[in-house]
């Protein structure tokens, strides 16, 4: 019996760390349930899929992905300059993220960057956009789909 490797045909279960630089841990699964997905899915980075290939039960990496094959480089196109008043009476500093509704009524998630007197700059850009994340993994499981 041969180990199964991380190919486009194989379901994968793993425990991750996802880190920025220096360190700051943005998501891991090492203290609950490892997360399981099809390869190919969809569900995953393109550059977390590419670093796992040919991983096998039992292997532990850690990998840097730069933006490019993360999270975007971030477009400035999608920081907007929103009425001041579209925000009620909320307490606005830089770094909140407020929900906004979109046309078709889903959720659009953006970071305030600066406050003026009458508008307020809003990031829709990925949190992690521009940024390279390091992911650490230890492989459990991967079996044939």
């Amino acid at each position: 019996m041969t180990e199964t490797r991380i190919n486009h045909d194989t379901q994968v279960t793993l425990h991750f760390t996802l880190k920025l630089p220096g360190g700051e841990v943005i998501d891991t699964t090492t203290d609950k349930s490892p997360a399981t997905f099809k390869v190919g899915d969809g569900r995953l980075l393109p550059g977390f899929e590419q670093s796992v290939f040919g991983l096998k039960a039992g292997d532990q990496r850690s990998f840097q992905i730069e933006p490019e094959r993360g999270f975007g480089p971030g477009n400035p196109q999608n920081i907007q300059s929103i009425a001041r008043d579209q925000f009620n009476e909320m307490e606005l500093e830089p770094g909140l993220l407020v929900i906004f509704r979109d046309a078709a009524g889903g959720e659009m998630p953006g970071v305030v960057k600066t406050i003026h007197d009458t508008t307020v700059d809003v990031d829709f850009n990925h949190p992690l956009a521009g940024k390279t994340v390091t992911f650490d993994v230890e492989i459990l499981d991967v079996q044939p789909v």
